[in-house]
């Protein structure tokens, strides 16, 4: 019998699910080549539940998002004290959420078939999965004390990855993407910029996650609406204010040490 694509997304998220609390107790000098696999894994698993309408250039803007999730959560988690109920809570969050992406990028492969209400709803989705993803991953980046050029080179990597996805979806171009690459190239060195200078600020490592994932909010949503045709006068000096409105609120609530 075959599955409904509700019911791979279900399946695909539980097995992952499981896979993530495996990865969790395997012992400590092997589990991060665990999460390696794991990683790996989420990405095959994803290309397989997508497979009805995966295009061939979806293999580089679709799936990268589950992976990416994926990683970023046994990452994150690989920081937590190991309790029961922080375990159940975590894998109970990680499967809806990876179920949420599969929905989110089932409507990105087969847009153009869907509704307008649709594909704002997979826009706001990827958005939050995005600046989810950014949170975690630099928090754990942070947290490791790597030297500052380590820092920028790893936090660059990252974003430059979710900052294409989110330009791609923008429009959903089939393979011309050299205007979103060239843009997400610029974003990407400003977060980098970014990075390496909280890098010298003694912080805690969420801290400066919280301030590059409202960089990024406010930046993403300024190549949104530059990618749409719809970044006016009045729509940049809204981002401009509420950048300067997210530093002072920073400046105030962490002044430092």
């Amino acid at each position: 019998m075959k599955l409904r694509r509700r019911e791979k997304f279900v399946l695909a998220a539980i097995f992952l699910s499981l896979g993530l609390a495996v990865v969790q107790h395997i012992r400590l000098e092997w589990r991060l080549v665990a999460l390696a696999c794991f990683t790996v894994v989420t990405y095959f698993t994803s290309a397989l539940v997508l497979a009805d309408d995966l295009q061939r250039h979806e293999w580089l803007t679709i799936l990268p998002l589950p992976t990416l999730y994926a990683a970023a959560v046994g990452w994150f988690y690989f920081l937590l004290p190991n309790h029961f109920l922080s375990v159940i809570f975590i894998l109970f969050l990680f499967g809806g959420g990876m179920y949420g992406i599969y929905l989110m990028s089932n409507i990105f492969s087969v847009a153009k078939g869907r509704t307008v209400q649709l594909l704002y709803a997979a826009h706001a989705s990827s958005l939050i999965f995005t600046l989810l993803i950014s949170f975690l991953m630099s928090s754990t980046i942070f947290s490791l004390h790597l030297p500052f050029y380590l820092i920028a080179l790893a936090i660059g990597v990252i974003h430059f990855v979710l900052i294409f996805m989110v330009a791609w979806s923008v429009n959903l171009k089939n393979y011309q993407f050299k205007t979103e690459l060239l843009l997400s190239f610029l974003l990407t060195w400003l977060v980098i910029e970014l990075a390496t200078a909280l890098s010298f600020i003694p912080f805690e490592p969420w801290q400066f996650s919280l301030f590059i994932m409202t960089f990024l909010y406010i930046s993403l949503g300024v190549l949104h609406s530059y990618l749409r045709g719809r970044l006016f006068q009045k729509t940049l000096k809204e981002y401009v204010l509420v950048a300067a409105f997210g530093l002072l609120v920073f400046l105030v609530v962490f002044p430092g040490k």
